[in-house]
């Protein structure tokens, strides 16, 4: 079998594991990707997304969360969708109370963002705060919570992926977060040793999940090696590996899974 199409390593009781996958709010957004990908791989879900600011930057509508969750459960895997806040401290604890509250979230895959663009001599302190609380506070919060509800009998089972950007001219608090939040999940890796947990930050360069305009998309696909952009399906591949039992001895990493764009 392909090593990134590993299936999803049993839970102790052999049932399907259960994965909190954050930013699913968007058909065409990479955490959806991720999730379409783990769904076939054997993974049960709970996903989180925050319609105001789906909303507010893409234009998203209400229903395509429930677009989502009925795709994925067409390829089988029993899915939870917690509407959650990230600004506010208190949410990544109860987002990981329920959505283990049946069993415990094996894998936490950190695809949500905040991303305003906004320059250096432009960013409000409002922005700045906001993704800040976002991007990297609920990270810290998010990766604690998975740990502290983790079971020792699950310990080597734990897995963290947190997706990155290098992208901070004219995106300061965007790739500022960003930065913090590297540095966050790394830590994490270390920290969590005794635990079992591996976790690793994924960078997969620019992907086309519908931002892009028509110049945009032209001059950042001018620089793909293999002449084309990447796509959600390609990410989720990635991340599906880095969860599967294979993919638990890398660990600690900042990985680029570009294309090559960064070559």
């Amino acid at each position: 079998m392909d090593q990134l199409s590993q299936p999803a390593p049993s839970s102790v009781s052999g049932e399907r594991p259960l994965a909190l996958i954050t930013g699913v709010g968007r058909p065409v957004g990479i955490g959806a990707g991720i999730a379409r990908e783990l769904a076939r791989q054997g993974w049960d879900l709970a996903v989180s997304y925050w319609s105001p600011y789906d909303e507010r930057v893409s234009g998203s509508k209400p229903h395509e969360v429930a677009e989502i969750l009925h795709e994925l459960r067409g390829l089988g895997a029993a899915v939870h969708a917690i509407e959650a806040d990230l600004t506010d401290p208190a949410t990544p604890a109860r987002l990981l109370a329920g959505a283990g509250s049946t069993r415990p979230v094996r894998a936490l895959v950190l695809s949500h963002a905040e991303s305003v663009d906004s320059s250096i001599l432009d960013t409000s302190v409002e922005s700045f705060d906001r993704h800040f609380a976002v991007n990297a506070r609920a990270t810290w919060l998010l990766v604690k919570a998975f740990a502290e509800q983790l079971p020792e009998g699950l310990h080597g089972l734990g897995r963290i992926v947190a997706l990155t950007s290098d992208h901070t001219a004219h995106n300061l608090p965007y790739g500022a977060s960003k930065g913090a939040l590297d540095r966050i999940v790394l830590a994490a890796a270390r920290e969590f040793g005794h635990l079992g947990i591996s976790a690793n930050v994924l960078n997969p360069g620019p992907i086309d999940t519908g931002w892009m305009d028509e110049s945009t998309r032209d001059a950042l696909t001018a620089r793909q090696p293999g002449g084309r952009l990447g796509r959600p399906e390609d990410v989720a591949a990635v991340v599906a590996f880095l969860l599967s039992g294979p993919g638990g001895w890398i660990n600690g990493q900042l990985l680029k899974a570009d294309g090559g764009f960064s070559a």
